[in-house]
């Protein structure tokens, strides 16, 4: 789940791209559970017999597994484990809901916490009973069989599966799936127990328990306890006695506000279970534990995406949070809200599945379409926190985010394509499931959250609404599918990742080493500038239209009830490409592949190893292996070349200047063949096979020979000068979180390069300078067995770089300074680092001291609309700490402006009186925490 998304925006993490072809793809249906309703007779039957048989399930009325529910909440909630836990299990499982077993199966203590998790075994791991929930579809419904009203809340995806036809067959469904969570729950909690116990000395357990368990447990089983471990955390059934004629009264009406209702009070159903006792009636609700993280949560995506009018949404959200806590409602009704009778059964796709299926190119990635409307049973599930792991997270949150923006409703319609995208007030937001999400993600100013891409990029022609992009699978992706994942080929990743190759450790030597640069020209490539003309959309592959209008945009629903209709269109995007001394050139290319694109594990030189020269290395003689730097202290420039890349490792590089002549007459083959002139040999391995390279290298650096030497040229090792220089506190500075800032990276040539890749269907791995070095790049692909490197610098075309080692230098000869301006040279978290850290105040005597400093000038790459307000925040309370230690400060400025976005922070005491101001060209407000700090 972690490495779902990758530390480049629009690509995935090392670990998933190994998984790729075993990863979730709605491409099988699970036995008999074609319905979210009615289930096939062979299921029917075989829960008939579970439930008659006297080796397996009594016989529980729904209140019954309720009450069970919130027993084994307050048991996990409070952890209580005693010496006789194992009997009070036993007796509960056994005499309320298995039958107990008709043989003795552990003769030492037959009533073991052992014997009673291989009983829940057996029961959960009959086939054709429950759901399985190792199929996303189900993950995603689950919420809608808990939740879900027949009319107007189904969903449309790749694997057809249809919804309840009545609420009857909602509730025999709803029933199962509690009895599952009760099964499940109560597996867990013993498992907990025997761990628990073990630590206490109460409980034990042998190995080969732990190895029958593994063997027993189906990923069916495994995928339940995934469930059960969300339900424990994040639910709980509150039983209340309620006025019966009262009870009838709120189910006709809301609560004020829709997340009101969420975070308040949820029933299962219509009319919530319920038994009545004369004038009395017992009602089970489900509410969540953890309604105001989920809000938090779903404010912080929204910023992070920069959703249009964010800080108003922020506040409705907050309101209707405020609202729950004043709820007295015991129960809500499904929300009612009046809908066209048409949506029962409405597809995103125009009406109904067998359009869904027109496009001629079906992707291996997943449709997934959704009827959305306020207090939904997609909003439910998230604002309940009863999710599973995997990208049906990202579809709820992003059908919440929705479903609580009544003017994005308005605008977009109530059909959702969740895997596609939609254009909204300006901007454009793409599912990570979607290629022009994965392309567009490369662009400066793109946001990624949570699988989606904001862009201010937006299709011509296009003002608003849902649509749906036409892509071909990769040949070879599709031959993978479904078999064994390249990950469990441990031998085989090590073999083709290697630092020695497929060479005998005992025979390498120093002449099968060189160090690879992608700066290895003769002279150097063209200067190129980059433009992005247009994002092109076509004739849509469903329709006999030539180009979109507003016409066709995603509307609600019209007044005959007729759903609106996605079209799906062939996508392209158009540049303008510009090579010094010549005239520019416009480049289409089309995204019609599935590609796939994967950041490179950032690499650390070793502190430990010294690169000699040697006579038969040639790359290795080019290097300075004894320079020294500005400060006189020797060091190895060879901290950023990278690593020594073994002659086993082929390659090809070319410049993207020289691609993009070559591109539309030659393939990735004849491209790996081919060597250019300005190439020296010399930085091609050698080899002494006449095989075909295995890795194209795309240098998209632009002519640029050799980086400046600075703090932030290379990460920092035990022996790496930067950390020896100079004195005090400053030192600590290059701790920055360098690495992370994601938001300083993109560019129209890195969307040129996506975009390249998406037409010609190259799956590639995106590298980038001073995070992580060729040589181990090439080694990752060989890994993955993908052939093309993305090679980019790690600063953005035309933006001034700071040197970390200079802020120290002038923060620490400034001290005795009345004013200091410096703008761009320095970066203002360098030279405010030692108050970064929250340890110095209890020694304020050990930090930097300017006694005369009256005026304070300096510049900050984190002032910029795509960083994050903490980090922002974090900044300007490290400045607040600074300045109490210029008692003379009149005036402080921080600021920072490119052709993106500006702001600035201005300090200025004026006739005895201070005013903190902040002005940016986004929204941004001050923390409460920096506000005290500057008081």
């Amino acid at each position: 789940m972690l490495s779902m998304q990758g530390l480049e925006k629009g690509t995935m993490g090392y670990q998933a791209a190994l998984e790729i072809s075993v990863a979730d793809a709605l491409q099988e249906e699970q036995f008999g559970f074609d319905s979210v309703g009615h289930k096939a007779k062979a299921i029917m039957e075989q829960r008939q017999r579970m439930l008659t048989s006297k080796d397996g399930l009594r016989h529980l009325e729904e209140s019954a597994i309720l009450d069970q529910l919130i027993k084994n909440s307050d048991r996990y909630m409070t952890e209580r484990i005693h010496k006789n836990i194992s009997s009070t299990l036993y007796n509960e499982l056994f005499l309320g809901i298995l039958h107990p077993p008709t043989r003795v199966v552990d003769h030492r203590d037959p009533y073991s916490l052992s014997v009673q998790i291989q009983a829940l075994l057996k029961v959960l791991a009959t086939p054709n009973v429950w759901t399985d929930f190792s199929h996303v579809e189900w993950r995603i419904r689950l919420g809608q069989i808990l939740w879900g009203s027949y009319e107007g809340d189904d969903v449309e995806t790749d694997v057809e599966i249809e919804d309840a036809e009545t609420n009857d067959e909602r509730k025999e469904e709803r029933y199962w799936l509690l009895l599952q969570i009760l099964l499940a729950c109560e597996l867990l909690i013993r498992l907990d127990a025997i761990t628990e116990g073990e630590e206490l000395g109460i409980e034990s357990i042998k190995p080969t328990e732990i190895h029958r368990f593994e063997k027993d447990a189906t990923p069916s089983v495994k995928w339940s306890m995934h469930l059960a471990r969300a339900w424990l955390d994040n639910i709980q059934v509150v039983e209340t006695e309620v006025d019966a004629a009262a009870s009838a009264n709120n189910e006709r009406h809301h609560l004020s506000g829709w997340l009101a209702s969420l975070t308040g009070r949820m029933s299962m159903n219509h009319g919530g279970h319920a038994h009545a006792h004369g004038g009395k009636m017992t009602a089970y609700t489900i509410q969540g534990r953890h309604a105001q993280r989920q809000v938090d949560g779903l404010t912080h995506f929204a910023r992070k995406l920069r959703w249009p009018d964010v800080e108003s949404y922020s506040s409705r959200i907050k309101e209707n949070v405020s609202k729950a806590s004043e709820a007295t409602a015991i129960h809500t009704p499904v929300d009612e809200t009046p809908l066209s009778i048409d949506t029962k059964r409405s597809s995103y796709f125009g009406g109904g599945r067998a359009e869904a299926d027109v496009a001629r190119h079906p992707s291996r990635r997943r449709k997934i379409s959704a009827a959305l409307h306020p207090s939904g049973w997609l909003s439910k599930s998230y604002v309940s926190g009863l999710m599973l792991p995997g990208e049906g997270m990202y579809h709820l949150i992003m059908a919440t985010l929705l479903e609580n923006d009544q003017e994005a409703m308005d605008k977009l319609g109530p059909m959702a394509n969740l895997c596609g995208g939609f254009v909204y007030c300006g901007k454009s937001f793409w599912s990570t499931a979607c290629v022009v999400g994965r392309v567009l993600a490369a662009g400066r100013g793109s946001a990624e959250c949570m699988g989606w891409i904001s862009s201010d990029i937006v299709p011509e022609g296009l003002g608003k609404g849902w649509l749906n992009i036409d892509v071909e699978e990769i040949p070879e992706d599709v031959k993978n599918t479904g078999k064994k994942a390249r990950l469990w080929g441990k031998t085989y990743i090590e073999r083709q990742s290697s630092v020695l190759g497929d060479t005998d450790p005992s025979s390498v030597l120093p002449a099968d080493f060189i160090i690879p640069s992608e700066s290895g020209y003769s002279e150097p490539p063209p200067a190129m500038t980059v433009e992005l003309r247009s994002l092109n959309l076509y004739a849509p592959v469903d329709s006999v239209s030539t180009t979109p209008t507003e016409s066709d945009m995603v509307t609600p629903f019209s007044e005959n009830g007729t759903p609106p209709r996605l079209h799906t269109y062939p996508s392209s995007i158009t540049f303008s490409v510009g090579l010094l001394g010549g005239d520019s050139q416009e480049y289409n290319f089309s995204l019609s592949k599935d590609v796939y694109f994967v950041t490179a594990h950032p690499c650390v030189p070793s502190a430990r190893v010294k690169v000699v020269r040697s006579p038969s290395s040639p790359t290795i003689q080019q290097i300075d292996v004894s320079g020294e730097t500005y400060t006189n202290k020797a060091y190895s420039s060879t901290y950023t070349l990278g690593h020594p890349l073994h002659k086993y490792y082929t390659y090809t590089l070319i410049h993207l200047s020289e691609l993009l002549t070559r591109i539309a007459t030659s393939s990735l083959e004849e491209l790996l063949l081919t060597t250019a002139s300005v190439r020296r040999p010399s930085l091609t391995p050698a080899t002494t096979t006449d095989r075909t390279p295995r890795v194209l290298v795309i240098d998209c650096i632009t002519g640029v020979m050799q980086p400046s030497q600075s703090a932030s040229d290379a990460p920092l090792s035990p022996t790496s000068p930067v950390m020896e220089r100079g004195q005090g506190n400053f030192m600590a500075l290059a701790k920055m979180h360098l690495e992370s800032r994601r938001r300083q990276f993109g560019s129209d040539m890195e969307i040129l390069v996506r975009a390249l890749c998406a037409e010609k269907g190259w799956n590639a791995l995106i590298s980038r300078r001073r995070r992580g070095c060729l040589a181990c790049a090439i080694r990752e692909a060989g890994a993955l067995g993908w052939k093309v490197i993305i090679r980019h610098d790690s600063a953005d075309e035309g933006e001034p770089r700071t040197c970390a080692a200079l802020a120290i230098t002038i923060a620490r000869r400034s001290l005795q300074l009345e004013e200091l301006a410096v703008s761009f040279m320095a970066d203002a978290r360098h030279f405010f680092q030692p108050f970064f850290e929250v340890r110095t105040a209890r020694s304020p005597e050990l930090l930097p001291h300017w006694p005369r400093l009256r005026w304070l000038t300096l510049t900050s790459s984190a002032i910029h609309y795509d960083e994050d307000p903490d980090q922002l925040n974090a900044l300007f309370l490290a400045a607040a700490r600074a300045a109490r230690r210029m008692p003379a400060l009149r005036a402080l400025e921080l600021y920072s402006v490119c052709k993106h976005s500006g702001g600035v922070f201005r300090y200025v005491v004026r006739g005895g009186h201070a005013t903190l101001a902040w002005e940016g060209t986004w929204d941004f407000v001050l923390g409460e925490g920096v506000k005290r700090a500057w008081r």
